[in-house]
């Protein structure tokens, strides 16, 4: 149900409908049922139809399996490829051979011990994930959307926050989670400063169609101007997401569709065999950013509005899945034993939970984009030495992925299958 001015009590009040925003509504909902009251306050009218966006996921294994446990994950598995091998590449753009220099399995060591395939990652288009998010919470009556809706501002009242939305209505609730993705209003509402840079990159992404079949292998490229990853979908399909030096970036997308299509085709290096055109093309500038603090009196930050992070390996949906197993599983726990979710020394648990982790993963990346988007001679030489290291040590794969399916740390029950 939709709502344009209300002044009610809440338990929870979520500002912005993100992946982040609708995964945690679920979760909640999924563990207290009409013990709990909800509102997401979001500035677009949803309707089920999701917005346009060419980007695809790299869901990893434990986000898939908080999905599944949500009840999720069977609304989107129809559209979800599941990747059997990753292949890593570095060279020139002009590079008329482009050698594999680490190629690993991605199924999990359990599923190989049991004679089963679970991979450690999926491909999953956005627009997919986000119809399923939507549909899981959009008909349940312990929901309310405020839609189209703004908050304009909050207050800790001791008992409650109190929110104030644009149109000059009035919520109050427990807790405010802000959830509205890098550009956090209620992150700035609550004084929360950011750390980070840009990276004088910008993000390129598109789907193609190709004559050959990809046999679900995801592959990396490090170019001179940044990272170039195929993505495979179901079919002959891939979703394409790569990052150029801004100039370059503004010229590729200058170009007609038989131009951009020609610039692919260079990156793809004919592995796919004929191309075209299958979605519309987008990009945005690359920018890293991490919030100087998660939580504040009656108020936490969830996803983007945490953490942004580099896509360069395409984990950013992850980490946010992860704050939701994480804010979920303690709000749920406090909840039970009739204590306050909005207590400030209950929210300091997910900060002290999920900072560190996403703040580890967040240098990674930037550390990683510099590294290959530099085409020095003497680093490409010591990188693809490395690479080539890498490939020659099995333990050492199979523990990357591992970290890449979101398995390892200290794992939100969600991540573990278990329920709430």
């Amino acid at each position: 149900m939709a709502e344009t001015h209300a002044t009610r009590r809440f338990d929870i009040v979520i500002s912005g409908a993100s992946f982040a925003g609708l995964a945690f509504a679920r979760a909640l909902l999924s563990a207290l049922g009409n013990e709990i009251r909800i509102a997401i306050v979001d500035r677009t009218a949803r309707t089920g139809t999701p917005l346009p966006d060419a980007r695809a996921f790299a869901l990893s294994a434990g986000a898939q399996r908080m999905l599944d446990t949500l009840g999720i994950w069977k609304d989107v598995a129809a559209a979800a490829q599941p990747v059997s091998e990753i292949e890593i590449t570095d060279s020139s753009l002009e590079a008329g051979i482009r050698p594999v220099l680490l190629k690993y399995d991605n199924h999990l060591d359990q599923a190989r011990e049991t004679g089963s395939a679970e991979p450690a990652s999926h491909i999953v288009p956005a627009t997919a994930l986000e119809q399923a998010l939507y549909r899981s919470v959009a008909s349940d009556p312990s929901l309310t959307f405020i839609v189209p809706g703004e908050i304009a501002s909050f207050t800790d009242t001791g008992s409650a926050v109190a929110v104030t939305l644009r149109d000059g209505s009035t919520i109050a609730a427990a807790l405010l989670v802000g959830a509205e993705g890098r550009r956090s209003a209620s992150r700035d509402g609550a004084g929360i400063k950011t750390i980070g840079w840009r990276y004088g990159q910008t993000a390129i992404v598109t789907t193609i169609a190709h004559e050959r079949p990809h046999n679900g292998h995801a592959v990396q490229h490090f170019l001179p101007g940044g990272p170039f990853a195929i993505l495979p979908l179901p079919g002959n399909r891939a979703c394409l997401t790569w990052s150029e030096e801004e100039n370059e970036a503004k010229r590729i997308l200058a170009l007609d569709d038989e131009g951009f299509l020609a610039e692919i085709e260079t990156r793809v290096a004919g592995r796919l065999g004929q191309l075209s055109l299958a979605g519309p093309r987008q990009a945005w500038p690359l920018e890293m950013h991490l919030a100087r603090a998660y939580v504040a009196p009656r108020f936490a930050l969830l996803g983007d509005a945490a953490h942004g992070v580099h896509p360069i390996a395409g984990q950013g949906v992850n980490l946010a899945f992860r704050d939701v197993a994480a804010l979920s599983e303690i709000v749920v726990d406090t909840l039970r034993i009739g204590l306050d979710p909005g207590n400030l020394e209950t929210l300091g648990r997910y900060e002290r939970w999920r900072r560190f982790d996403s703040a580890l993963s967040a240098a990674a990346f930037d550390g990683l984009n510099r590294l290959f988007s530099n085409d020095a001679l003497l680093v490409r030489a010591a990188r693809d030495f490395g690479l080539g290291l890498v490939d020659r040590m099995p333990a050492l794969k199979r523990r990357l992925v591992s970290e890449a399916a979101g398995l390892t740390g200290d794992l939100p029950r969600l991540f573990k299958s278990e329920r709430l």
